[in-house]
């Protein structure tokens, strides 16, 4: 889940480059594997170039506690799973600085609007970033430690540096690497994404979380 950090091309056009004239899908949603792995309930979304394609996959990944539901929106289900990540480190910082239920919640509703920016104007449908692919996976990053993403933006929000936090780690926080790429995206397709600007620049050690999060608050007054 990401975008290619030299070309600022997500996966399934990388992937047609290396494989041409493959049939390609996503699957993509809200999905801690532990609890996968345990057979609890989970719902994903399986983006398809047809119909057909399909029909001959969901059979194979279906299980009493696994249900994928159907979308031919492979770039939206791509574009979700890699922004989500940027925005749960923002949450993540909330965590750490303790500013609490309301902010978190607030963060989380104001990165939707600019994975939906971002989603649109790349050509994703609405109805799949607000599906299980976009907001479903969304809200799961944004919620738990055990988000990768959170869980380094937690560190950060508790005064740890980005680079010593990432050097320590066996896993990868796949937010860190995607939020420089898709800062470049967006800019250079017009996009407002100014949570995945202050994620960048924490990144970067270039403000403080503290100051970060004030200078989002201090933003002009605008409408919703």
């Amino acid at each position: 889940k990401g975008i290619e950090e030299a070309s600022g091309e997500l996966m399934v056009d990388a992937a047609r480059a290396a494989a041409p004239g493959r049939p390609l899908a996503v699957l993509s949603g809200p999905t801690f594997a532990h609890e996968v792995a345990r057979g609890q309930p989970t719902a994903v979304t399986l983006a398809c170039e047809d119909r057909a394609q399909w029909d001959r996959i969901a059979p194979l990944i279906w299980r009493p506690a696994f249900r994928p539901y159907f979308s031919t929106d492979i770039i939206g289900a791509e574009i979700g799973g890699a922004v989500k990540n940027v925005l749960a480190i923002a949450c993540g910082v909330v965590e750490g600085l303790g500013l609490g239920q309301n902010a978190r919640a607030a963060l989380i509703a104001r990165g939707f609007a600019e994975m939906t920016r971002f989603g649109l104007a790349c050509g994703a449908q609405a109805e799949t970033l607000s599906g299980l692919s976009g907001l479903g996976d969304l809200v799961l990053t944004c919620s738990s430690v055990s988000s990768r993403n959170f869980s380094l933006g937690k560190a950060l929000g508790e005064g740890r540096k980005a680079a010593d936090v990432l050097a320590d780690r066996a896993t990868v926080a796949e937010g860190a690497f995607t939020a420089p790429v898709l800062q470049r995206v967006a800019k250079a397709r017009g996009v407002a994404m100014p949570i995945v600007d202050t994620v960048c620049a924490l990144l970067a050690g270039e403000v403080a979380a503290g100051d970060a999060v004030a200078a989002l608050l201090a933003r002009p007054l605008t409408a919703e």
